[in-house]
């Protein structure tokens, strides 16, 4: 799912980084223009380069988290992921990179909550947050992580036979996966209200 999300950031900026050449070149070739393309020698750049490093650089260290996964290494495949969060980001940190690291946030805690570590889970899910302060997709993922999370320390809570403190807990992930609901639902009737009107 993040593997997906991330190529098709980064197929929509390649894509309009096609089409502002071929505009260029399209504009050279009416005026007559000689030489090189357009593109090759343009001021201005459509696409900034380094968030499309950055783009591609996140999508190779989530592949890099699913062979190592793969092979059984936890550990490994979180220090990957961590990269991404540590890595320098591109100036001004635009959408596209504070929602890749806030699913990546996402990713962690997933994993770490599989290890049993729920309270470093529980701190990802914090901190993607924080990228994510307005109703959307990642948010909502993000509370549908942290609602997982806990159903897993309830279950833990379970067996060890805590069973009022995993009540307790199990109560605070059915709220976590319903606010988590919630904000999907308002992100689509809110894309339903800007959708244009089929013809009938």
């Amino acid at each position: 799912m993040q593997r997906a999300r991330l190529a098709a950031a980064c197929l929509a900026l390649l894509a309009a980084a096609h089409v502002g050449c071929a505009r260029d070149d399209a504009q050279a070739r009416a005026t007559g223009a000689r030489g090189e393309s357009a593109c090759a020698c343009a001021p201005t750049q459509v696409v900034d380069p380094t968030l499309l490093a950055f783009l591609s650089r996140a999508r190779a260290a989530h592949h890099a988290a699913d062979v190592t996964l793969g092979a059984g290494d936890r550990a490994a495949a979180i220090r990957a992921l961590e990269g991404i969060i540590a890595a320098p980001r591109p100036p001004g940190t635009p959408p596209e990179v504070a929602e890749v690291i806030a699913d990546t946030y996402a990713r962690l805690a997933e994993l770490r909550s599989e290890a049993g570590e729920f309270d470093a889970a529980a701190r990802d899910v914090e901190a993607g947050l924080e990228l994510a302060p307005a109703p959307s997709h990642f948010q909502g993922h993000l509370y549908e992580v942290a609602g997982v999370v806990e159903e897993r320390r309830a279950k833990a809570l379970d067996e060890r036979g805590d069973r009022e403190a995993a009540a307790q807990v199990r109560k605070r992930a059915v709220g976590l996966l319903e606010r988590a609901i919630s904000i999907q639902d308002q992100v689509i009737t809110e894309a339903l209200k800007s959708a244009p009107e089929k013809p009938r």
